[in-house]
């Protein structure tokens, strides 16, 4: 999306332009400092969405939901959008809806990578493997610290 150029230097018409309704108000910092802060009402762009697994199992008993949510909010925050699906790992069990996750794709929802790798194996989305483990880096020798 272009922003008009006469719009460019306003941060209140330039957020406008992009459908966000703003409000004006004094920050944090204090009532005698004349700080602004903006508070995003609504907007019309859609949020990022994440496919991503929730710890719900007690302790040394894991069990997982496969929840959709905001991909700010954290799987532990409890701040999700719907359930998908569940994953026992000490039994192997997985369990998905399939049609609920194709539709969340198709509204722009990123899986996770190892629900993404849960959705390959199903066959519910075409593609590889992601490698979730972490890259192994190589340690430096001790000499070559020195040096």
């Amino acid at each position: 999306m272009a922003i008009n150029p006469s719009l460019k230097g306003h941060p209140k018409k330039t957020l406008q332009a992009f459908g966000l309704f703003i409000i004006f108000g004094r920050g944090p910092i204090g009532p005698r400092l004349n700080h602004l802060t903006f508070k995003i009402l609504s907007a019309n762009i859609l949020d990022m969405l994440k496919i991503r697994l929730q710890r719900t199992g007690r302790k040394n008993e894991p069990y997982f939901r496969v929840v959709v949510g905001e991909h700010t909010n954290s799987a532990q925050s409890g701040k999700f959008l719907e359930v998908l699906g569940s994953y026992d790992p000490k039994a192997g069990e997985i369990t998905l809806k399939e049609d609920k996750i194709k539709y969340w794709i198709s509204k722009g929802a990123k899986a996770s990578g190892t629900v993404h790798n849960f959705l390959v194996d199903k066959k519910v989305v075409e593609g590889t493997k992601k490698n979730v483990l972490p890259k192994k880096t190589s340690t430096v020798k001790r000499k070559e610290i020195k040096k």
